[in-house]
């Protein structure tokens, strides 16, 4: 599950924005001053949405600090829609902003484009558990024994076997295999029960999980 960190001293919207995120199924953390935020930091955050105007550090200052540090993609939140603000964001690293009054899906569209942007290439070669994924080849490996899958099935488990134990939200995974041309969920299922029938056949140690709700995340049984 990704996990956003709202910095925001109106707490109105600080709770408006995390209320929306929490729907989406991210995980939210809240911090009403720059000061407050920078103390919450750490590498399981992906991703900062931070107010431009605040007292004393601010959302100009911070992003500079997050970009700085942790090299954090940053979505500037503001009443301060002109060019010339715009301009001074984007000049110390801001990657997005909305305006406020906002639409929901608006922020939500955001959010994802730029965490789609920040996501790192797959490895070629993916080892998890029992398993070698090769995306060079398409086949899964175990032992002697390989495996040929179906190319949306290979996507699939080559996405959830880069990172073992994230959760991946049903909306990316369709969006990353299927792009924007998917009709129904039931493709998704059907695509992880055949994924799910191949392991149990190699009888591998890795398993698909569902996080009921979210998505899957693939974990390896010890």
């Amino acid at each position: 599950m990704r996990t956003i960190l709202v910095v925001d001293d109106d707490l109105h919207i600080l709770e408006l924005v995390r209320l929306h995120l929490v729907s989406w199924s991210y995980k939210v953390l809240t911090a009403n001053s720059g000061k407050v935020a920078l103390a919450l930091m750490d590498e399981s955050i992906d991703l900062a949405i931070v107010d431009m105007m605040m007292p004393e550090l601010d959302g100009l200052q911070l992003t500079t600090e997050l970009k700085s540090e942790w090299d954090l993609p940053v979505l500037m939140l503001t009443a301060k829609g002109e060019l010339d603000d715009k301009r001074e964001g984007f000049m110390v690293g801001v990657d997005d902003y909305v305006v406020k009054p906002f639409e929901p899906e608006e922020l939500l569209f955001r959010v994802q484009a730029i965490l789609r942007r920040y996501d790192k290439p797959t490895e070629l070669k993916i080892e998890v558990g029992d398993l070698k994924i090769d995306r060079k080849t398409m086949q899964i490996v175990k032992g002697q024994m390989k495996l040929l899958l179906p190319l949306k099935e290979f996507e699939l488990l080559a996405i959830l076997g880069s990172r073992p134990g994230q959760v991946f939200e049903r909306g990316y995974l369709m969006e990353q295999v299927w792009g924007f041309e998917y009709e129904r969920d039931e493709t998704l299922n059907t695509h992880i029960k055949r994924v799910r029938e191949r392991l149990s056949a190699l009888q591998s140690s890795v398993q698909i999980q569902t996080v009921r709700g979210v998505g899957y995340r693939l974990e390896v049984k010890v």
